[in-house]
C-alpha cells in the first residue's frame, strides 16, 4: 500500500537502513522512513518468538509491498545475558550476508533507532563483527514526545533538564530521583512502567505530584490511554507504559 503522498521510491541500493518506525502510529513514520522502506527488496524486523508478528512489522505495514521479502530476527525478551548476545550477533550475521548478496535491506525498529532500541544492539554487533557492511540509520519519533504532543504536555522548557530513564524497581530508588529531579529543574520521562505504577501511585501521591503528571500506555495504538497521573488508578498496567512527572515550572511563561 503505497501512497502518492511519497512519489517515486528510492533506486535500491545494496545496504542495510536502521529504521525507526515511531511508537504505533504508521502515520508517524518520517518520509525518510517511508521512503527507505519503500526501496528496500528485503524488510527485517525483531519479533520476541519466530512465530510472532513484531510491534515494528506492524507499525510499518501500510508502507510495505507484497514484493518485499519479510525477515524475521529474533530479539528474546530474557534477563540471561547469553541468549540476548548470541541473539543479536546472528542477527547481525544475516543482516550482512543480506547486503553482501547485493540486497537493500532495512532493519526496522518501534520507536527511535538509538533510544533503548533493539536496532542498537544489531549496530553495535555489526561494528564489532562485519565493520565493512555499510550501514545507514535513521531516528524515528520517541513514545516520551509522541506521549506529550498527546496530551499537549511541554517536556522541557527553557533551562530545563530531561531526563528519559526505565523507571526504577523500588520506592527508595524513585524517591531518591524525585529529590535529585526536583533540585535541579529535572523533567522526568520514566518508561516501562507497567507492574510499579501499583506502587509508584501511592507515592507520587504523597508527595503532591499527581496533579500535573502525565500517565501514557502504547502510544499511538488503537488502545492508547493518555490522561493525567491522577486518574490513572493504582493498577497493574502494560509493559509499553510510562510517566512524565514536572516538580516545577521556569519563572518566565506566558
Amino acid at each position: 500500500m503505497f501512497s502518492a503522498e511519497f512519489p517515486g521510491a528510492l533506486a535500491p541500493v545494496a545496504g542495510l537502513t536502521l529504521v525507526g518506525v515511531g511508537p504505533g502510529d504508521s502515520q508517524l513514520l518520517t518520509v525518510a522512513a517511508v521512503r527507505a522502506i519503500r526501496a528496500a527488496a528485503v524488510v527485517a524486523y525483531p519479533v520476541a518468538r519466530l512465530e510472532a508478528e513484531g510491534m515494528a512489522a506492524q507499525i510499518a505495514a501500510p508502507w510495505m509491498g507484497p514484493e518485499q521479502r519479510r525477515l524475521p530476527l529474533l530479539f528474546p525478551m530474557v534477563s540471561e545475558a547469553e541468549p540476548r548476545r548470541q541473539a543479536w550477533h546472528a542477527a547481525a550475521a544475516v543482516l550482512a550476508a543480506e547486503v553482501a548478496s547485493g540486497q537493500a535491506v532495512v532493519l526496522l525498529c518501534a520507536g527511535d533507532t538509538s533510544l533503548y532500541a533493539s536496532a542498537s544492539y544489531a549496530l553495535l554487533a555489526l561494528a564489532e563483527r562485519h565493520p565493512t557492511c555499510p550501514v545507514a540509520v535513521i531516528p524515528g519519533i520517541t513514545a516520551v514526545a509522541a506521549a506529550a504532543a498527546a496530551g499537549r504536555w511541554p517536556l522541557a522548557l527553557q533551562q530545563d533538564a530531561l531526563l528519559i530513564r526505565p523507571t526504577p524497581d523500588d520506592p527508595a530508588q524513585l524517591e531518591a530521583l524525585l529529590a535529585e529531579a526536583a533540585a535541579a529543574a529535572t523533567v522526568l520521562a520514566l518508561l516501562k512502567l507497567g507492574h510499579r505504577w501499583a506502587w509508584v501511585r501511592p507515592l507520587l501521591a504523597q508527595r503532591n505530584l499527581l496533579v500535573g503528571a502525565l500517565f501514557a500506555q502504547r502510544v499511538g495504538w488503537p488502545d492508547q490511554l493518555v490522561a493525567p497521573a491522577l486518574e490513572v488508578p493504582a493498577d497493574e498496567q502494560p509493559y509499553f507504559s510510562l510517566l512524565l512527572i514536572r516538580q516545577s515550572w521556569p519563572e518566565v511563561l506566558p
